[in-house]
């Protein structure tokens, strides 16, 4: 049985509309949340084996904006790649052939979370045209290099094993329900006990919602491959880096070089959180997000 978002209510009042669109051979599904008219327009790369709704309790908080969030190729209700790899420079060609064919190059902010945040990055140092670029919880060095080496050794032996069995096995393995668990208890900071249940429920429910075992195992080595740092100097535009101090994946001593490796970028740091700021303190993200926008004009 599902547990009811505690950022229902919010969202509820934002009109939701359901589209998909072709790039690059996958089908791609999206939805489009509040006014078409609205002043602004912020185009979504969500995490990784995530999909649309991670980030919708943010959204939820900022009802005068204009978003659209797709689900990447292979996640959610959207088809794999099958023009290109599911590779970073694969998902940036996807991302911005999608916002051009949405007619918005140029024209919207660009906001990615987690592994969106590379993909966002790589995009825009390959030339993406955008006003502005929003990070949430950037993966600011190589993902092998992070803070919790021993999590991070037996999460690749997870996947290397994944691909190496069986199809049908591997795909078991990736969508065991005890390592759903034991990932999402090892990200969750926040001590509220409905919050908690609900974000595991989160997890439970989007987390497996992938294609196939090689897609998902092809995308993994990619969230690996490259981190933000990468292409943080040829990024001109305003950047906005929404960091979280307890962050398993990204020290914030890295949030830090890397705002500096940025020409013009903004960080703030958001106390008593980890990699779940989407969830747990999606308000505070909210915030940030709309000083940054507000700046802008």
């Amino acid at each position: 049985m599902s547990v009811t978002s505690p950022y229902a209510t919010r969202l509820a009042s934002i009109p939701i509309r359901r589209r998909e669109t072709e790039v690059l051979g996958s089908t791609t599904r999206y939805w489009e949340y509040g006014d078409p008219d609205a002043e602004h327009t912020v185009v979504v790369a969500h995490g990784y084996r995530g999909e649309h709704h991670g980030l919708e309790p943010v959204i939820a908080h900022l009802p005068g904006i204009r978003f659209i969030g797709p689900d990447l190729p292979g996640f959610g209700e959207s088809t794999p790649l099958t023009e290109v790899p599911h590779s970073i420079d694969g998902y940036a060609k996807w991302f911005q052939a999608f916002v051009d064919d949405l007619g918005l190059t140029g024209e919207a902010l660009i906001l990615g979370h987690s592994f969106g945040t590379i993909v966002t990055s790589h995009a825009f140092a390959s030339g993406m045209q955008a006003p502005a670029l929003m990070l949430i919880n950037p993966i600011a060095m190589p993902g092998l290099d992070g803070p919790r080496k021993f999590a991070t050794a037996l999460t690749v032996g997870y996947y290397r094993a994944a691909s190496k069995l069986p199809t049908r096995l591997g795909d078991a393995l990736l969508r065991n329900r005890m390592i759903v668990q034991f990932m999402s208890s090892n990200l969750v900071k926040t001590k509220d006990r409905d919050l908690r249940r609900w974000i595991h429920d989160q997890h439970h429910t989007y987390f497996n919602n992938f294609s196939d075992r090689d897609t998902v195992v092809e995308a993994f080595d990619a969230s690996i491959s490259a981190d933000v740092s990468e292409y943080a100097e040829r990024i001109t535009v305003p950047t906005l880096l929404v960091a979280a101090e307890l962050d398993d994946i990204t020290p914030v001593s890295a949030q830090y070089t890397l705002q500096e490796r940025f020409p013009d970028a903004t960080l703030r740091v958001l106390g008593g959180v980890g990699h779940l700021i989407h969830y747990e303190v999606p308000e505070r993200a909210a915030d940030a997000i709309r000083d940054f926008v507000d700046a802008l004009k």
